[in-house]
């Protein structure tokens, strides 16, 4: 319930991640959680936005370097890069050269230092997961409620 009510306020459909990489040093950290809420706003250059293309499964979250708008359209085309990346991000664009509105699901406005190193270690070791799953089970059995 907690996430649908965030998706509400926040308009988006990922309204925290966890940033899972260094792309984003110094500014983010790994395992920091990010805040995004979307915006009707035009997406600007300078920007911190989390994308998706429709093939990959992680969101990836890196600093809009460059935004060409048509007027005509009103279609925006996004390019990307991580502050810690020697080159823009056209490798994860799938062939393709530019973003589009549609793959950016958020924008950050807000972070939390270091949070997300629970996420983190549930999905590169997965004994920790069910470690911790047990854990909490063994809680729920063994509680006097």
């Amino acid at each position: 319930m907690i996430w649908k009510g965030l998706m509400c306020i926040t308009g988006s459909e990922s309204p925290v991640v966890v940033v899972l990489t260094g792309s984003m040093e110094p500014g983010f950290k790994r395992a920091d959680i990010l805040f995004l809420p979307m915006s009707k706003y035009p997406i600007r250059a300078g920007e911190i936005v989390v994308f998706n293309k429709d093939e990959h499964d992680i969101p990836i979250v890196h600093r809009v370097i460059e935004v060409h708008e048509r007027q005509d359209t009103g279609e925006a085309y996004i390019l990307t890069k991580g502050d810690n990346n020697p080159m823009d991000d056209r490798v994860f664009y799938n062939g393709q050269q530019w973003l589009q509105k549609h793959h950016i699901m958020g924008r950050a406005v807000g972070f939390l230092p270091f949070v997300g190193w629970v996420t983190i270690m549930m999905t590169e070791k997965p004994v920790f997961k069910y470690m911790l799953i047990g854990a909490l089970g063994l809680l729920a059995i063994t509680s006097k409620d």
